[in-house]
């Protein structure tokens, strides 16, 4: 069984057409990136799944329930971190984590937690004097305080420096080997490559892709080969790499020469990603 699964997806606000009729699965287990750039529908979706916002058509089932009629102990089942949250500051890392706690049947052990979350240092500092990485990877503990089985993470590493990012995505992979289902959406394409088992890529509400990161990047119409010659630099882009490497090498080895400075690329999901919603917005 999915853990999502929707279906001809519908969300409008007045004449705007937010999300025009999506369909998309998660598996258990599978870490899901939900990407598209500001205004893509991403947001309203997530927020339909988690039951925050009434959709206008289509089925959607998280978990086994219709998020619009589900009961709180479907909501006990879902951890949410969103792109930012209000927190009690005069209260520690600990305590706040606790608060949380209390609103559930069986929390995860605080101790546990924060570990998870790489706050052992900060345990007992109060939440005004966390940074904001800090705040973020607190915002994380919140998410998993009720040791959910699915996960929305909306943006979750927006405003951390690389190595907050490194850690965070960690963590990340951490829930993912507990068996969690992690549903992500994000700006940063490398995060997505590191993370997601699957993407699906958004544009004015419409999925214009969909697949494994490796399936996207395969999807690329040229590889990139680039060479020194002479001095200078020669690029090439082309759909048979394999042909036309061997045609160079061969051309090399029959003058007795290297081919300098020789990169084979294939184009990264970032680049894929642009060309596809660039295509979508020419469309």
């Amino acid at each position: 069984m999915n853990a999502i699964a929707v279906r001809d997806l519908r969300k409008s606000y007045g004449a705007l057409e937010a999300v025009g009729g999506i369909s998309f699965e998660v598996a258990r287990g599978e870490v899901f990136g939900l990407l598209g750039p500001n205004g893509a529908g991403k947001t309203t979706t997530v927020e339909i799944l988690e039951g925050y916002r009434k959709r206008d058509a289509g089925q959607v089932e998280v978990l086994g329930s219709d998020p619009a009629t589900a009961d709180g102990a479907w909501r006990e089942r879902i951890g949410v971190v969103l792109q930012s949250s209000a927190m009690y500051e005069t209260l520690s890392v600990a305590e706040m984590l606790g608060v949380f706690a209390g609103y559930y049947h069986q929390p995860r052990p605080l101790d546990e937690v924060v570990a998870l979350v790489g706050l052992e240092d900060q345990r007992d500092t109060r939440v005004r004097r966390l940074s904001g990485g800090q705040r973020r990877r607190l915002d994380l503990g919140l998410a998993l305080v009720g040791d959910p089985e699915l996960i929305f993470l909306d943006e979750p590493t927006t405003g951390f420096d690389p190595g907050a990012r490194r850690r965070a995505w960690e963590t990340i992979r951490g829930l993912r080997s507990l068996g969690k289902t992690i549903l992500l959406t994000t700006h940063y394409l490398d995060e997505a490559e590191q993370l997601a088992d699957r993407v699906a890529v958004l544009r004015h509400g419409e999925i214009v892709a969909s697949g494994t990161p490796a399936e996207l990047t395969g999807t690329a119409r040229q590889t990139e080969i680039r060479y020194r010659e002479n001095g200078r630099e020669v690029v090439l882009h082309t759909d048979e790499p394999t042909r036309l490497l061997h045609e160079l090498t061969e051309q090399a080895l029959g003058r007795g020469q290297e081919l300098e400075g020789l990169l084979v690329r294939r184009p990264t999901l970032e680049e894929v990603y642009l060309s596809l919603t660039e295509e979508a917005e020419a469309g």
